[in-house]
């Protein structure tokens, strides 16, 4: 089975539609949501209809942080710029929206592997993993041999055996990296809608569970169209000009 992994999308309606196109042309047959549907972006209401839909085909969405300040109203430790877009995107949430973004569960368990917005050992304290002492600790919480997560916004990937230390390596778009299974791995997926690794694409990630390979994946989008839209929607400008550049 191939299985598209899909993190951050931000509320930014043409990244996700970009990114699941590009994933079609992949074969993916199975998606994957690992957190902040929304925040930022223009379109939080049609990113979660169109992942719920998907849920009900038998998709897989988690709660992201971004998610969990839209519908609980408390967003502690965001910046001005992100709280900003929080309030906004509480206001445009419907009850059947709402509704779904609540009901998102933390985690889950997929045969192997683990999904979680950030990591595995205190998912809700939404702790970033940027080096490898966080990714062990993360490792190292479960069972799971692969933990597949977002919530950087930038395409990392980390593995660990019993004889080695952590590894850490950086993906390249398009090459397939085999997860050796004596190996435990962390793999984060870069931002769908707003990329932060000076490649304004958006990011996902592919998983073929047949040969066992994962291969990270870029998806050019019409920016200009998102960043018209925050600007139009009255949102903090810095969201729409970061889009350009990926940072």
């Amino acid at each position: 089975m191939r299985i598209g992994f899909f993190s951050d999308i931000h509320g930014n309606r043409e990244a996700l539609d970009a990114s699941l196109a590009h994933a079609g042309k992949q074969r993916v047959e199975k998606f994957v949501f690992l957190g902040d549907l929304v925040g930022y972006g223009a379109d939080p209401v049609y990113v979660v209809e169109r992942v719920a839909r998907l849920v009900e085909e038998g998709a897989f969405a988690i709660l992201g942080n971004h998610d969990e300040a839209a519908v609980s109203g408390v967003g502690d430790g965001m910046n001005e710029y992100a709280r900003a877009a929080i309030e906004w995107t509480a206001r445009q949430l419907d009850g059947a929206s709402a509704a779904f973004v609540r009901a998102l569960p933390m985690s889950a368990m997929d045969d192997d592997r683990l999904y979680v917005h950030a990591e595995a050992q205190s998912p809700k304290s939404w702790n970033y993993i940027t080096e490898t002492m966080g990714a062990e600790r993360s490792m190292r919480a479960t069972e799971a041999r692969v933990t597949l997560c977002g919530h950087v916004h930038r395409p990392q990937l980390y593995h660990m055996s019993r004889t080695k230390p952590p590894g850490f390596f950086l993906p390249q778009a398009g090459t397939p990296i085999p997860l050796i299974g004596r190996r435990k791995w962390l793999a984060v997926m870069g931002s769908v809608g707003q990329p932060r690794d000076r490649n304004p694409a958006a990011a996902y990630a592919v998983f073929d569970t047949s040969a066992n390979e994962l291969t990270y994946q870029r998806a050019p989008y019409d920016i200009e169209k998102a960043a018209a839209k925050i600007h139009a929607a009255g949102l903090p400008q810095m969201l729409a000009a970061r889009l350009f550049i990926g940072r």
